[in-house]
């Protein structure tokens, strides 16, 4: 059972999904059918998850109708129940989404990056699907679909699944996902969006004043897929393209199949930040291919993603590259199990979480990427990385296209890696105890002991012109940024400023760290960037560290709420629940209606 799903597979379960749509950009809602396939041998009744749709008709695959009933509305959303007759294989749903449906983030052409077209992305994960298809919700649940979408001529839709490359010239759009998917996905945009090809199986989408930026960035995606396959067996979804989005997409990315969800701040312009496309690649083996059968189950998905990411990007830019990227890694998981343990909230440090009662969101945090990292990390360095590559071989092999528990996975580990190496790592320690387990392998860099150097000639009187910084990768200067001296004055926030322009970098991640810097020390000439970049990116990783920094001060309270004011409208709900939950925003005090 799935605490945050109304589907009752041991009942009903769909095999296929068939969705007929028209999007309506200008009333900012999609309508049309959602036709499933049943698997034999059914009961009564078919239950799926829907937030905030209208249910106009339910029938069978000949168009009798059938009998249905909606539940109470809650915060996982509306129960829909559907009477099936014995032997009935097809249900089909029209239905409309509704005006605030959370997974859909409707865009004016001013949000966008050639301002004149409007644009639309969903966001599924966790359990968003919902408010813009009715579906069993559930990560448990697999299911094939093919989709027929119809969208204004000028733009082009495209979804996780195979994607046109040209634009269609009527605005109708076919496509087929052969392999089974789990509902949050499913995946949409619609959008002046053009493509560029990569390589024989990769390449990007874009918005045309973007995608050839974004094509030189991720030069190295079929390379990456190559390294991945020597890893870890076959990539079993036929391409690899990435979409950059608008800057309000409120993750890093999403792996949704065939077609990565990115954000445009990872476009440095040095190809610095493309460990995060190696990421969601990964996902293409741990998630998509082998995925958490619950959201409490979540650390299965990203532990399992962040290894591999490393281990892709070791064997394409070396183990300096690496270790700097688990080095930060390590940094951002200490930092959020103080943040846990200061809220009083210590069983969030766990691997294995108990999220009853609760949005699964709430479980999206470091622990589950690098906690979960340094888990696997561990059993490495127990058996050796040879013996370890194999048996991830042989896992994602095994539970292909399936679900899984933690309890599943931890049976298999036992028969097959701790049992017949007899491994001494407390397994259970790691993954049902609280904190950071005194075995966990401290991440080292040499490159950051570099830097760490320079940080004390600097504050010890050395000007900043005067260190020694050529060179440096982006790794470096966050490293750089993250240790400065606690409490610097104005003089000495100009003295870096001036140095190294970080209040104008585009770099998304050195510019996130040092705002918040500017924040904690009361930088003016900072605050009309800081505004500028809250404003524009929605990227709920830079946003709620920096709202959560203006809530340390007075001056800081009215900064957040003047900006978040006018921020709010351009961010994804994801993003909008985070920052409403921080500043404790109420329904009263936002004119806008999302």
């Amino acid at each position: 059972m799935d605490i945050h799903s109304a589907a009752r597979p041991q009942e009903a379960v769909i095999t296929h999904l068939f969705l007929d749509i028209d999007v309506d950009m200008k009333e900012r809602r999609i309508r049309g059918t959602a036709s499933y396939a049943l698997a034999p041998g059914h009961g009564d009744r078919l239950m799926l998850d829907t937030d905030g749709l209208r249910i106009d008709s339910v029938t069978d695959g000949s168009g009798s109708p059938l009998t249905f009933k909606l539940g109470e509305p809650g915060e996982l959303g509306t129960a829909l129940e559907v009477e099936l007759p014995k032997d009935l294989d097809t249900v089909r749903v029209a239905y409309a989404t509704g005006p605030s449906a959370r997974a859909l983030q409707w865009l004016s052409p001013g949000q966008t990056k050639g301002g004149r077209h409007p644009f639309l992305f969903t966001q599924g994960q966790a359990i968003l699907t919902r408010s813009w298809i009715p579906i069993q919700d559930s990560p448990g649940i697999r299911f094939t679909y093919e989709a027929e979408v119809r969208v204004p001529s000028e733009l082009m839709a495209v979804m996780s699944a195979a994607n046109p490359q040209q634009r269609s010239a009527d605005g109708h759009y076919r496509f087929r996902m052969d392999q089974p998917i789990p509902a949050y996905l499913m995946a949409l945009a619609v959008g002046d969006i053009t493509f560029r090809p990569l390589g024989s199986r990769t390449g990007v989408y874009a918005e045309p004043g973007l995608v050839e930026q974004a094509a030189w960035e991720f030069a190295d995606m079929e390379e990456m897929v190559e390294a991945a396959e020597s890893l870890y067996g076959p990539y079993r979804w036929e391409r690899y393209d990435v979409l950059v989005l608008p800057p309000s997409f409120p993750f890093g990315g999403m792996e949704n199949p065939r077609l990565t969800f990115a954000t445009p701040t990872i476009l440095a312009g040095d190809r610095s930040l493309t460990a995060l496309i190696a990421h969601e690649l990964a996902h293409s083996w741990s998630g998509n291919l082998v995925t958490n059968a619950t959201w409490n189950d979540f650390w299965l998905n990203e532990g399992f993603t962040v290894y591999f990411e490393k281990r892709i990007c070791e064997k394409l830019y070396g183990t300096d590259y690496t270790g700097m990227l688990a080095l930060l890694g390590y940094q951002d998981l200490q930092r959020t199990v103080e943040r846990f343990n200061a809220a009083g909230t210590p069983g969030d440090t766990r691997l294995k979480l108990d999220l009853t009662g609760r949005d699964p969101d709430d479980g999206v945090s470091d622990i589950a990427y690098e906690k979960g990292y340094a888990f696997l990390r561990r059993l490495e360095e127990a058996v050796g990385r040879d013996r370890f590559d194999a048996f991830l071989r042989t896992y994602f092999d095994r539970f292909a296209f399936k679900a899984i528990t933690t309890e599943e996975f931890l049976a298999y580990l036992d028969e097959h890696l701790v049992q017949p190496m007899s491994v001494k790592v407390d397994v259970r320690e790691w993954v049902y105890g609280t904190g950071i387990p005194k075995d966990l392998v401290v991440p080292v860099s040499d490159r950051f002991l570099k830097v760490e150097v320079e940080i004390e000639r600097w504050r010890t009187g050395t000007p900043a012109r005067a260190l020694q910084t050529a060179g440096w990768s982006t790794f470096e200067w966050m490293h750089f940024v993250r240790h400065l001296p606690d409490s610097l004055n104005g003089d000495r926030m100009a003295d870096l400023d001036g140095a190294f322009g970080f209040t104008r970098s585009g770099n998304a991640e050195v510019a996130a760290a040092w705002l918040e810097q500017c924040v904690h020390n009361d930088y003016p000439p900072a605050y009309e960037r800081l505004d500028a970049f809250l404003t524009e990116v929605g990227r709920r990783k830079f946003v709620e560290p920096l709202f959560m920094a203006l809530q340390a001060s007075e001056k800081g309270r009215a900064m957040a709420r003047s900006i978040y004011q006018r921020a709010r409208p351009n961010y994804h709900s994801v993003t909008v629940r985070t920052i409403d939950a921080l500043l404790d925003w109420k329904p009263m005090s936002d004119p806008v209606t999302l």
